[in-house]
């Protein structure tokens, strides 16, 4: 399973990459194997101030519809316009070009908050 060590994850099987004042944010090859085939992704938090934790999106595949939460604070400035076309990005390349959302930074402190790649694969150990 590919967990890259650059990114910080969430317990909810989010992923986040610090770039600058940004971060991209995507879900990871855990989750995305665990939904199989994605069909569908609907996020309208575009322009929004949301709070670590709050729901920015939904994911939608063959089997479910899950949430996607917010790894830390910040505004969401721009979502992935390739998913609407193709969703299944997000399966081929979770960490790539299948990235959901880009956010701002409020509280960098939150960062501490975050598991570090070892303690994400501890937690799928569990």
């Amino acid at each position: 399973m590919n967990i890259p060590e650059e990114l910080k994850y969430t317990k909810d099987h989010e992923w986040i990459r610090e770039s600058g004042e940004q971060t991209v944010i995507g879900i990871t090859d855990f989750a995305q194997k665990e939904l199989g085939d994605i069909v569908y992704i609907e996020i309208e938090t575009e322009g929004e101030d949301l709070a670590k934790e709050d729901v920015f999106g939904t994911i939608e595949a063959v089997k479910t519809v899950s949430d996607m939460f917010m790894p830390i604070t910040g505004q969401v400035i721009e979502r992935n316009p390739a998913l609407d076309d193709t969703p299944e990005l997000v399966n081929t390349d979770p960490y790539g070009e299948g990235w959901m959302i880009k956010t701002t930074i409020v509280d960098r402190a939150e960062f501490k908050d975050l598991l570090t790649a070892e303690d994400y694969r501890q937690l799928l150990d569990e």
